[in-house]
């Protein structure tokens, strides 16, 4: 047991240490690779859960003392998506999930592609400074919506749609991290009120990834810059994407696009 904690302890730390430089929480990572080392499913989904929650708040913490987060950009899309993710669990009882599902890996793949390969103006290096309320409550909306839906964290919504909006990429790598904690304790306590939970993996396996959000948040901070965080950001959107698709299998692409064509 105690190797095992070992082994979950620096899995937490090092993903959350990687994912925190793109401003996202590393439970779409975590989770299967808890199962792979022989953590039941039902117990991998709110261990990896409660640490996507932990290492983004020691990413927002990290954010928060050097006085670089951007409190007001983030507390539209925080209140719309908090607002929107039952709306969409409840749309999920009736709309084809797995169909959605396929559309938003879809959606991973273009986004992250589009921050990796595409160049932007001559004005590519001059973000806007604003802080609009319509576009990031329309983020919001969409990001909790997608995630009651699908039962994921927002992030993979929040930075492109941001992005295209033209804010600073590591400006909304600490808003995506200060919003991605709300939708995944409540995700948290759902999995957690229908599974198992293990209070000795959680504490640490939250501490790990605490440390290893804080870290990777100062790292990005101080050595990165706007560019390679957009091309993090992407390559973390198609990671992303693999996962799911590599979940999801070839016979269950096959029958979503039956399904969506029917639908």
């Amino acid at each position: 047991m105690a190797s095992n904690i070992l082994i979950i302890s620096l899995l937490s730390f090092v993903l959350s240490f990687v994912f925190a430089l793109g401003g996202v929480g590393a439970a779409v990572i975590l989770i299967p690779a808890l199962s792979w080392i022989g953590v039941p499913f039902n117990l991998a989904r709110p261990t990896g859960l409660f640490v996507n929650c932990v290492s983004m708040l020691g990413a927002t913490w990290s954010n928060f003392r050097e006085k670089k987060l951007d409190v007001k950009l983030g507390l539209p899309i925080i209140a719309s998506s908090i607002v929107m993710a039952p709306v969409g669990a409840w749309a999920g009882h009736f709309l084809p999930t797995q169909a959605l599902l396929l559309s938003f890996m879809v959606f991973l793949f273009f986004s992250g592609s589009m921050m990796i390969f595409f160049k932007g103006s001559k004005y590519a290096d001059q973000y806007r400074e604003d802080r609009p309320l319509a576009g990031p409550l329309c983020v919001g909306t969409l990001a909790g919506i997608v995630s009651g839906l699908l039962g994921v964290g927002g992030g993979g919504i929040i930075s492109p749609l941001m992005l295209v909006q033209g804010f600073n990429p590591k400006k909304m790598a600490m808003v995506t991290a200060l919003s991605v904690p709300f939708s995944s304790f409540s995700a948290f306590v759902t999995y957690a009120a229908m599974g198992s939970v293990s209070i000795k993996i959680l504490i640490f396996a939250g501490l790990a990834g605490w440390f290893g959000g804080y870290l990777g948040t100062k790292v990005m901070q101080k050595k990165m810059k706007p560019q390679s965080v957009k091309r993090l950001l992407g390559g973390v959107l198609i990671l992303i994407g693999i996962k799911s698709l590599w979940s999801m299998g070839l016979t269950g692409i096959l029958q979503n696009m039956g399904e969506i064509k029917a639908y």
